[in-house]
């Protein structure tokens, strides 16, 4: 696992726009697509209208959710809501390239279901993603993988559903995808991820971030975030 430590949070953006434009070139290059998951949070969002800038093949650029809230279409809890303005109204993506998780289905199960048979219809079975973009809660959690809840068990089913966190059920993608992508990059800001951060550095399996396969991870931080971790 890698850890690059950044001043602040819109140098992370700007890195990670960067990071994600580079591995869209070379997956382009050797595979003619690239097939990229991304997360939600404020830095994220920067970090895509940053990328919106950069001069690639978009139409053979498809973008998938890491995860997403149980709510109307258009709400702004949505990470979807974000994900159209931050990217798809700044950048020549067909909007047919984004892969938006089913949560307005009224059977969530069906509907995780039926996003897995998306994954595996572009990207294989099992699922081999590109690149999965990440965050990092204070409690440790990364995607929807929040501590405690059953989705973290799920070892046979490439999305899941979750209980309500902040006021929320969610859907996700599972260990089974995480672990499967060809690079991972975490985005992590702020001084509220400090210990969650040394542990993820330190590959602790008690928190859901702890359980992502470290070998192909790249970590963008804040000072902020880093605290006393060094980067290297």
């Amino acid at each position: 696992m890698k850890l690059q430590v950044l001043a602040d949070a819109e140098d992370v953006a700007n890195a990670g726009a960067a990071f994600i434009a580079d591995a869209a070139r070379a997956a382009i290059e050797a595979r003619g697509r690239f097939l990229f998951a991304v997360s939600g949070g404020r830095t994220p969002w920067v970090m895509l209208r940053a990328m919106a800038q950069q001069s690639l093949a978009w139409d053979a650029i498809h973008v998938f959710q890491v995860d997403e809230r149980v709510a109307p279409a258009g709400d702004p809890d949505r990470n979807l809501t974000h994900l159209r303005e931050s990217l798809l109204a700044n950048a020549p993506l067909p909007p047919e390239n984004i892969h938006a998780m089913p949560v307005e289905q009224d059977d969530l199960t069906a509907a995780s279901v039926a996003y897995g048979q998306t994954l595996q219809a572009s990207a294989g079975d099992p699922p081999v993603l590109d690149l999965i973009h990440l965050g990092l809660g204070p409690d440790g959690h990364t995607a929807s993988l929040v501590p405690g809840d059953p989705v973290l068990k799920v070892d046979d089913r490439f999305v899941g559903t979750t209980a309500p966190y902040q006021a929320h059920p969610r859907m996700t993608l599972t260990y089974p995808v995480l672990n499967q992508a060809r690079q991972i990059v975490f985005v992590v800001t702020g001084d509220e991820k400090v210990d969650a951060l040394a542990r993820l550095v330190r590959h602790d399996p008690s928190i859901p971030a702890g359980r992502v396969r470290p070998d192909s991870a790249t970590i963008l931080a804040d000072r902020a975030a880093a605290g006393g971790v060094d980067d290297g």
